[in-house]
């Protein structure tokens, strides 16, 4: 069964997306912020409010279309702006603030699990944390995808040799549509649903 066909399944996946996503970007603009950049403060990301996060593209209708087309969605919210000669400890600094984000969704699903494990829980909060758990991961798995301009790229890029750093700053115009390429041509599906499985495994 679809679960985009069950309204109520289909709830459970929006409202887990909103949070997700909302506590996701919060965490980067926090890190930068204690890293000495408040670009971010400055534009209103450091919020638990959606509507500064929410791309009209990004966040609403690609998810729609690769729901329509793969069956599961693919979205992203508005990047977090930062200043690179603002942020402490140069790449390294970045790599923080790019791994803050994801690392927050690996949070969320091991805190969830554990309600989940430890909770007599029912009902429709089971339903939602179940949900949650599962998508926190395929957040956090998706976004360390070391190719720009997902966080893993920022990560990979401090650690890189200066030939690496500079073929991603090259491909960097171009990652989503190699990303998409990936997609379409069944390159990652696989890749992501086993890596996903092998995290949740490791949940409580």
């Amino acid at each position: 069964m679809n679960p985009y066909s069950d309204p109520q399944q289909l709830a459970y996946v929006v409202i887990a997306i909103l949070i997700s996503l909302v506590i996701h970007e919060f965490m980067h603009a926090l890190a930068g912020h204690m890293l000495g950049d408040t670009t971010a403060t400055e534009e209103g990301r450091l919020s638990f409010n959606p509507l500064r996060h929410i791309d009209p593209f990004m966040t609403v209708l690609l998810p729609i279309i690769t729901i329509a087309l793969f069956g599961a969605p693919i979205l992203a919210a508005k990047p977090v702006p930062f200043n690179p000669d603002r942020v402490r400890f140069d790449e390294f600094g970045a790599a923080i603030i790019a791994a803050a984000g994801p690392l927050s969704n690996l949070v969320l699903a091991f805190l969830s699990a554990l309600l989940l494990k430890y909770l007599a829980l029912g009902g429709v909060l089971a339903g939602f944390l179940d949900v949650f758990v599962v998508l926190n991961v395929a957040l956090f798995v998706f976004n360390l995808i070391p190719i720009p301009p997902l966080d893993g790229s920022r990560v990979l890029y401090a650690f890189a040799p200066e030939p690496i750093q500079e073929l991603m700053r090259q491909i960097e115009p171009y990652g989503f549509f190699i990303i998409f390429g990936l997609v379409l041509a069944g390159g990652l599906g696989g890749l992501l649903g086993n890596i996903n499985q092998a995290v949740l495994n490791l949940l409580p």
